[in-house]
């Protein structure tokens, strides 16, 4: 195992851990625009923003990991990868920045009015930023951001039948990972209708997103051909892991094994990013750009691994300390909205 490949797994790591984490967020904001209305929804757009407001700005750390990592170690690759994707890596960025601003000025808005404006751009944004997300995923793993600067179709690159299957299934996977989470934070807000609704929402989500994954593998099968055979080759262990993992999270939600299906509902979602990897490996860039040609100069890596080193010495602590922190503290719920 060389460097670089150290490096590449790191930053799947990073990806997977974006996913669940900011991916959850994300979903969040799926759930308060299906609310209901001021009143009805706002025990639970409440229990919303106070699971995701103190750990919202640090989740976005795990995606700046990746896009520095990818730029400084594999620089061919991401001069290809933003060349080509500009376009939806830009509006993907519009949707993080409004979501983040809509967020925190409806917090800190006191009227009904301007409270229901910045939701609505909350929880819109919350719906486009991962659709263009997964398209971009989407692009990579079918093959349509080649080798060379701005080599790829900026329009059809993300714009076709597998790129608008991933970015549909991230919507689905996002707002599934919030259902999940948000049952325990109701359960430790002692709201039992709270639980209900939202292991109501987990149970059906679950089941539509795990139809839609492997319906959808029909779409991969038709569109992008290699991708599919090599899921149904060396990644096929890590997808028969996720479609296990899906089904046990739903044994358990309708158990009540609430605490554990935290942890099985998010490996049936990494087994998903870790199959595409696991299906690439050793081409970074279809079809024919490697992790040992994308590579960058060696002293550059090695630098970059020692000074990961130190960074995570320093950051997974304070960031377990946060977690801990806010799953330690008890959500309120049923403060009446404003008036306005």
């Amino acid at each position: 195992m060389t460097v670089a490949d150290v490096l590449l797994g790191v930053l799947l790591a990073g990806l997977t851990l974006y996913t669940l984490l900011a991916g959850a967020d994300f979903g969040a904001g799926i759930w308060d625009l299906l609310a209901g209305g001021a009143r009805r929804g706002a025990a639970r757009r409440e229990l919303i923003a106070h699971s995701i407001g103190p750990v919202w700005e640090a989740n976005h750390v795990w995606l700046i990991l990746v896009i520095t990592l990818f730029w400084t170690t594999f620089p061919p690759a991401f001069a290809a990868f933003a060349s080509t994707l500009y376009i939806p890596l830009t509006l993907a960025a519009l949707g993080i920045i409004g979501r983040g601003a809509a967020f925190a000025f409806r917090k800190a808005s006191h009227t009904l009015a301007e409270q229901r404006l910045y939701g609505a751009t909350f929880a819109i944004s919350s719906v486009a930023t991962p659709f263009f997300l997964g398209s971009i995923v989407g692009a990579l793993a079918s093959g349509r951001v080649p080798p060379g600067i701005a080599e790829g179709d900026i329009w059809r690159s993300w714009l076709n039948p597998t790129s608008g299957y991933a970015g549909l299934l991230a919507i689905g996977v996002c707002a599934y990972l919030a259902a999940v989470y948000l049952i325990h934070d109701a359960r430790r807000a002692g709201a039992a209708d709270l639980v209900a609704q939202f292991r109501r929402r987990a149970l059906i989500t679950g089941v539509v997103v795990g139809t839609a994954a492997a319906a959808g593998l029909a779409v991969v099968a038709a569109d992008a051909p290699d991708l599919f055979a090599d899921l149904r080759g060396r990644a096929l262990v890590l997808v028969l892991l996720s479609f296990v993992a899906g089904i046990v999270s739903l044994v358990l939600i309708a158990t009540g094994r609430y605490r554990l299906v935290r942890v099985t509902a998010a490996l049936a979602v990494a087994a998903v990013l870790w199959a595409w990897g696991a299906a690439q490996y050793p081409v970074l860039l279809p079809p024919d750009l490697t992790v040992a040609e994308a590579a960058g100069d060696p002293t550059v890596l090695a630098t970059v691994l020692a000074v990961l080193v130190v960074g995570a010495l320093l950051l997974t602590p304070s960031l377990l300390w946060l977690f801990g922190i806010f799953q330690g503290a008890k959500p309120a719920t049923g403060k009446p909205p404003p008036r306005g």
